[in-house]
């Protein structure tokens, strides 16, 4: 991969050279890329359209949207879209004159479901080179009856695997999650130094096969200030992160930690870092935002397939107006044409 900076901090938009590269290569044989649409009743729709419609995508793969196709096709409509021009894998079940933009219920969650699901499906078997999952409303699956809490748990369990974890990358900072979707109070009693372990290595692993370098890994604290050597802490950083950081350095990681939370992520510390280890969802998720909202990548790291998405929600207020950044999906797509290329 061409390297436009310094540090690798995930993936980069391609280089005008890079971008020739891949679709000169796949202009006889171009990855064919799932892109499930998320919740009809949020942004997921509208951009899942847009960047399928987009030369610089459709240079570079076929993207096929999955997701209820009355649904889409008045969605296109409202906002002057050339939907014929869209492969559309027709799946759940969507009354389209029912659905309504920021209304999302029990049947927008079971489409959206349905959509990852035939996904993963096609992916298993080799129909498709990767999935891009656009967002889903979680509130929705629990109103359709469904239990995962969200995309990543649904992709390890129908692949079977338990070594897997979330990276969220960006031009500017790249986050592995240790523990994912699950409610701040069980944080600590649900890390491990297994878990600690596997996000250490998964990341490692991940900015290894994208720049070919030696990985440079900072690992969080759980707690203010990495612990204060026990002072404030029930024993996380001693018990559970250090042991991990022992093993890791032991198997030849580069590895920096427990550093305290609350400045890893300065410009000093992003300048010293390829991939950081975060104990907990908003830990990662808070400074990735903040520095790259519109361009970070979701990847599920573990998976024998490939699984990109976007770094954001529904936006329900912003649904069917034309108004979201597809930058975010944009990026997502381009992130799995490569990695569907490796």
């Amino acid at each position: 991969m061409v390297r436009i900076q310094p540090n690798f901090h995930g993936p980069p938009v391609l280089s005008s050279y890079r971008k020739q590269a891949i679709a000169l290569k796949n202009s006889l044989s171009k990855p064919q890329i799932a892109i499930t649409v998320g919740d009809v009743a949020g942004i997921g729709p509208e951009l899942a359209i847009h960047c399928a419609l987009q030369p610089q995508v459709q240079r570079v793969c076929k993207p096929v949207l999955y997701g209820p196709r009355g649904v889409l096709a008045r969605i296109a409509e409202i906002l002057g879209a050339d939907f014929g021009q869209v492969e559309i894998r027709d799946i759940g079940s969507c009354p389209p004159t029912e659905i309504n933009p920021g209304r999302f219920d029990h049947t927008t969650g079971r489409a959206s479901f349905d959509a990852v699901e035939q996904a993963i499906e096609d992916a298993k078997s080799g129909q498709v080179a990767a999935i891009v999952t656009g967002p889903i409303q979680k509130e929705a699956w629990h109103l359709a009856g469904i239990s995962f809490p969200g995309h990543t748990e649904l992709l390890a369990e129908r692949m079977g695997v338990d070594d897997f974890c979330m990276m969220l990358t960006s031009p500017q900072i790249s986050c592995v999650l240790a523990t994912v979707h699950i409610p701040l109070a069980r944080v600590a009693s649900e890390l491990t130094v297994e878990g600690v372990l596997r996000a250490i290595r998964l990341g490692a692993n991940a900015v290894k096969k994208r720049t070919g370098g030696r990985p440079r890994v900072t690992v969080c604290g759980l707690n203010p200030h990495a612990g204060e050597n026990g002072l404030l802490s029930l024993g996380e950083e001693a018990n559970l992160i250090e042991p991990a950081i022992e093993i890791s350095r032991r198997d030849g990681i580069e590895v920096v930690g427990p550093v305290s939370p609350d400045t890893a992520f300065t410009p000093a510390g992003r300048e010293a870092t390829d991939v950081f280890v975060c104990m907990y969802h908003d830990q990662g998720l808070i400074p990735l935002k903040a520095l790259a909202f519109d361009d970070a990548v979701n990847v599920t790291l573990g998976l024998p397939i490939v699984r990109t998405s976007v770094d954001h929600g529904t936006a329900m207020d912003l649904a069917w107006q034309g108004k979201a950044s597809p930058a975010s999906m944009l990026a997502a797509i381009e992130m799995a044409v490569e990695l569907a290329d490796e």
